[in-house]
């Protein structure tokens, strides 16, 4: 009777994670996809690998200690960690896979921690926990880069002297757009971010003027000669502004809109063919 009772439950488990195997393996890779707030999702990590996502936001704030994944009140939300919700899944996910995120793409995927709290304070906690799992991680030992399937990068409230004085850090930074010409430290910065109002005129509806489109430009070809991929954040979500972006040279589509994006990208022949 036990049997018969549970075997439905069990044969029910294993068809979910059969699901979820063919659900990881169904869309190939997508370099200009960006998850904004990703843990805001039902499967936060998993649902955005699930789409093809290299890009994918996670909230922080150092709260009694411990690193906590929200926008706003940390209090509230004291259970979902970094390390919980991120980190250890992750790293769970490439053992699991060969070594990659995704099987055959050779690039790493970038995991942006948007710090919301102290920022020396937070990364003084956030290194050594990055440490645990350095195997998994872009970054540095003794002064040498060494590769890896994730690069970490710090947004927000970003600790730039601790990065810039650390030899051995798994971390860069995602600077802003509008400074990142003005930097020759090009090893930091892995990101150049801005909001879409500060750079831009357009609601998003009718055309992108060509000053617009010169001044944007512009910035993405400094971005570009620092060695920074470069995201607009609280843009208009839709198809028309996610074209005209990508035509101007920005390298990282931000949405909350994960299908929807997906589904835009590969239409437009953005996905990446991997070889078997």
């Amino acid at each position: 009777m036990l049997f018969r009772t549970s075997c439905p439950k069990v044969f029910g488990l294993l068809l979910a994670l059969l699901c979820c195997k063919i659900c990881l393996a169904q869309h190939p890779p997508l370099s200009n996809a960006f998850a904004h707030n990703d843990y805001q999702h039902k499967r936060p990590l998993f649902e955005a690998i699930s789409n093809g996502y290299t890009s994918i936001e996670a909230d922080v704030h150092l709260y009694k200690s411990r690193l906590i994944i929200t926008h706003i009140l940390p209090i509230l939300h004291h259970k979902r960690t970094l390390e919980g919700l991120y980190l250890q899944p992750l790293a769970e996910h490439i053992q699991q896979n060969d070594g990659e995120v995704y099987r055959g793409y050779e690039k790493p995927i970038t995991l942006m921690i948007d710090i919301k709290s102290d920022p020396n304070k937070t990364y003084e906690l956030l290194k050594p926990m990055l440490e645990k799992y350095r195997e998994f991680f872009c970054g540095y030992q003794n002064g040498v880069f060494q590769d890896g399937p994730v690069r970490i990068v710090l947004s927000g409230n970003k600790p730039y002297d601790a990065l810039r004085n650390d030899p051995d850090r798994l971390a860069f930074i995602d600077e802003d757009l509008r400074k990142v010409g003005r930097d020759t430290t090009t090893n930091l910065f892995a990101m150049a971010s801005c909001k879409f109002s500060n750079l831009l005129k357009w609601k998003g509806k009718g055309q992108l003027s060509q000053k617009d489109r010169d001044r944007l430009s512009a910035y993405c070809d400094e971005a570009h000669k620092a060695g920074a991929k470069v995201r607009l954040w609280s843009t208009p979500d839709n198809q028309k502004v996610w074209k005209e972006l990508l035509q101007c040279g920005v390298d990282l589509i931000n949405t909350d809109r994960l299908a929807r994006l997906r589904d835009f990208l590969v239409k437009d022949g953005r996905a990446m063919v991997l070889e078997d």
